[in-house]
Formats: structure tokens, C-alpha cells, sequence
């Protein structure tokens, strides 16, 4: 008996889409998993970074993606901006306020971020963060990816599909925060950590592509996502340093 012929694509799904969907998907599986482990990359991490950005970009007008199909179009910046500043408030009044609020304190534990002198916190978030982290990450999922799913599957499907890429992303990132923090020390314990963490991860994801369909506009997911980035080290670091000063008091 003859085996089953694939299902031809869809009226409007053209071979060369799902092809280029498909290597999009494939290529951000691997990129952070797997190149953000070397140590040139680790070294020239922002630049890398922008450098791939720009590369995705390219590759995306390349396969005929739109400024507004990447979220890109000047007249929706403003609503962008909006929305985002929306989604961003509470998260920035919650960071703010949880270095101030003791049994908040413990959440903000980070050593990557103990360690760190004014100086380097200062890179951190004024461009490791929002150049490596923020615009890559953006561009390639919320613009590029997204645009190129939806080419091929619904909205609905397009987002979810990116949210679990986003989850996948991030496996790597997890497993070094909980071993640079002594947590989940046990192998069992760590896998089922860093469950958690991705599938919180590919929510957050979820949430930044709805940002992105209903304003049109990558702005208001870069808001969030860099205001969540950036203010957590600063809470952590204003943390560290008021547990620091209330110590060096009780000692005098």
C-alpha cells in the first residue's frame, strides 16, 4: 500500500513561505542554545547580536516581508509607544518598589548582579541589555518570525508557535542563572527549574506578540520587554547594596 502523500499547501501558502518559516524557526533554535555558548560569542555579545538582527531584517525583505508585516511602519510607532508604556508601568512600579519591601528581597537574589560595579550595571543596561537582548530578541521572534509564521498559520497558531520557540530560546539562559545562583543543585530538580522557567518564558512570549498584533507596532513589546530586563538588575542591585548597608549597621 502506498504511503501518504504530504498535504499540498493551503490556497496562499507558498512552498518558498513555509520554507522560509521553517528555516527562521530552526535557526533561533539553535542560535541561542547552542552559538550563545561559545566564548566569542559570550565576549562579543551585543555586537553579535545587532550584527544578527541585521541580518534577519535583511533576510526578511529579502523573502518579502513588509515594514508593516514586521511591525516596522512609522504611523503605528505611536501606538506602539502607548501600549507598551501601558504594559510597562506596573512592571517598573513592582521593581521599584520590591528592594524596599523585605519579604520581596529574597525574589531579587541574584550574584550575576551582586558582583557587579556601578560601572558595569551602567553597560548592562544601557547596552548589553537593550542592544544584545532586547532588539535581537524583538526583531527576530515579534518581527521576523512572527511575520513569517503568519504567512503560514493563523494568528492564533503564529503566536503560539512563536511562544514555544521563545520558551525553547531561553533553556540554555535558565540553566545558567540557577547554577550561577546555587539553585535546583540536583539534576532532577534543575530540569524541572528550568521547565518552569521556559514555560513561563514562552507565557511572557505570548503576551509580547499579542502587544506587538494589537498595536502593529514592535514597540510595544520592546517597552515591556526592555523595562522587565533592565529593572531587574537595578532592583537587584539596589537591593544588594541596601542588605549590604543594613548588615555594615548592625555590625558597627
Amino acid at each position: 500500500m502506498p504511503m501518504a502523500s504530504q498535504a499540498a499547501p493551503r490556497p496562499g501558502r507558498r512552498p518558498r513561505d513555509v520554507a522560509f518559516a521553517a528555516a527562521v524557526s530552526a535557526l533561533l533554535a539553535w542560535y541561542n542554545n547552542l552559538a550563545g555558548r561559545t566564548p566569542w560569542h559570550r565576549r562579543w555579545y551585543p555586537a553579535a547580536n545587532a550584527g544578527a538582527a541585521a541580518s534577519a531584517l535583511g533576510a526578511a525583505l529579502a523573502a518579502g516581508l513588509t515594514a508593516d508585516d514586521l511591525g516596522l511602519r512609522r504611523d503605528r510607532l505611536g501606538a506602539g509607544l502607548r501600549l507598551g508604556a501601558a504594559a510597562a508601568a506596573p512592571v517598573a512600579a513592582a521593581f521599584a518598589l520590591a528592594p524596599v519591601t523585605p519579604p520581596a528581597r529574597p525574589l531579587l537574589h541574584d550574584q550575576r548582579v551582586a558582583g557587579l560595579s556601578g560601572r558595569q550595571l551602567a553597560y548592562q543596561v544601557l547596552v548589553r541589555i537593550p542592544v544584545g537582548t532586547v532588539a535581537w530578541e524583538e526583531i527576530a521572534f515579534r518581527g521576523v518570525l512572527h511575520a513569517a509564521l503568519r504567512r503560514v498559520l493563523t494568528e492564533r497558531a503564529a503566536i503560539a508557535a512563536g511562544a514555544v520557540l521563545f520558551g525553547a530560546w531561553h533553556v540554555r539562559p535558565a540553566a545558567e542563572t540557577l547554577g550561577a545562583n546555587h539553585l535546583a543543585t540536583r539534576p532532577a530538580a534543575r530540569a524541572g527549574a528550568v521547565a518552569v522557567i521556559v514555560t513561563s518564558t514562552a507565557a511572557t512570549g505570548a503576551l509580547l506578540s499579542l502587544l506587538r498584533v494589537r498595536s502593529g507596532s514592535l514597540a510595544a513589546p520592546v517597552l515591556l520587554h526592555l523595562t522587565a530586563n533592565c529593572a531587574g538588575p537595578l532592583a537587584a542591585a539596589m537591593s544588594s547594596r541596601l542588605e549590604h548597608r543594613v548588615s555594615r549597621t548592625r555590625s558597627e
